[in-house]
């Protein structure tokens, strides 16, 4: 493993029209997980579709949060604003760029 390795989880989420104020609140976590290092809420800026990003120091710390209740209310909370949704998991390395 390399020590720059990084585990990703990337959400796609298309929204009903009008919604996406209310889903951003519904989006965010009461509490933000241990192993959680960053996350980041996409907005398209010509469609009604988000992108969370969101970056773990483990696929453990990622897949705990996953079926914890905190996150099984968020996406009860989520639901309502929500058409379609796809998702994955990744790991990768941040790639370093020349100033």
């Amino acid at each position: 493993m390399e020590l720059d390795q990084r585990y990703v989880w990337i959400t796609t989420r298309r929204l009903k029209p009008g919604t996406r104020d209310q889903f951003s609140r519904a989006w965010r976590p009461s509490t933000f997980p241990d192993g959680m290092l960053e996350a980041y809420e996409c907005y398209a800026e010509d469609r009604d579709e988000v992108v969370g990003i969101s970056v773990w120091d483990s696929a453990e710390s990622r897949e705990r949060y996953r079926l914890s209740d905190v996150e099984a209310e968020r996406q009860r909370a989520m639901a309502p604003y929500v058409v379609s949704e796809s998702s994955g998991f990744y790991s990768g390395r941040e790639l370093r760029i020349p100033r």
